[in-house]
């Protein structure tokens, strides 16, 4: 004969369906809530630097991204445009007043085809763009970490900048000349304080022939960022 539950039992059965249910949410609740949506972008091999910054608001919807892949082509977002319509593009496209511009290229793309985007974020008063890099330290592979960059400045710095830093090609690498002066990469931090000294609100102006990689820029201007140096890009079109 079947007896009557007691209210002890009752609670007790309760009780554990509550804990099931509990157990459920949590085990089949989606995990969007726990890592941040990626912006859908144009893949790149980023340069790897140690300087750089979290910059989160790039996996934003709305963000400006020019890519420039290795082998020279160029989009705004997602959508290819030609060097010579890329300010145009940007100037059709409605724009907040604190927008910022993030510029993602990869690490082989010549300098010569990252021209174009410094002179068009010129004419468009973004004078402070953001290039995007990579960690150097891999972070745990399920972690979703934000993009990071580095600040540079575009635009007329020749007649204030007290270092220049030019990048050619040689034969066996890029070779660094610091106020005309070749200068080892290893040793460039040292000889870059010992030019500023007090003058660090002075940018450095970092300048490279056509065909060097825009990775060995990158580089350069990661070792001006390790002594907190400001840098300023500069090009034959500005």
């Amino acid at each position: 004969m079947n007896l009557p539950a007691t209210n002890a039992s009752k609670q007790s059965r309760h009780s554990v369906l509550s804990v099931a249910l509990v157990l459920a949410a949590v085990l089949f609740a989606p995990r969007t809530n726990h890592a941040q949506q990626l912006q859908q972008g144009i893949s790149v091999q980023l340069a790897v630097t140690s300087n750089a910054v979290p910059m989160p608001e790039a996996d934003n919807e709305d963000a400006w991204i020019v890519a420039v892949t290795a082998d020279g082509a160029l989009y705004f977002g997602i959508e290819p445009v030609f060097p010579s319509d890329l300010a145009d593009k940007m100037k059709s496209r409605p724009r907040r007043r604190d927008q910022k511009l993030y510029i993602k290229v990869d690490a082989r793309t010549p300098f010569a085809d990252v021209r174009k985007v410094f002179a068009a974020a010129h004419e468009l008063a973004f004078d402070t763009p953001i290039l995007l890099t990579s960690q150097k330290e891999s972070p745990a592979a399920v972690a979703v970490v934000p993009p990071t960059g580095m600040e540079v400045m575009v635009g007329p710095h020749s007649d204030t900048a007290t270092v220049v830093v030019q990048i050619n090609a040689g034969q066996d690498g890029p070779m660094i000349l610091v106020n005309d002066q070749q200068t080892p990469d290893a040793p460039l931090a040292a000889t870059l304080q010992s030019f500023l000294k007090d003058r660090r609100d002075t940018p450095v102006l970092v300048r490279a022939s056509g065909t060097v990689p825009f990775e060995a820029v990158v580089r350069v201007i990661d070792i001006c960022r390790s002594i907190g140096a400001k840098v300023a890009i500069g090009t034959p079109m500005l």
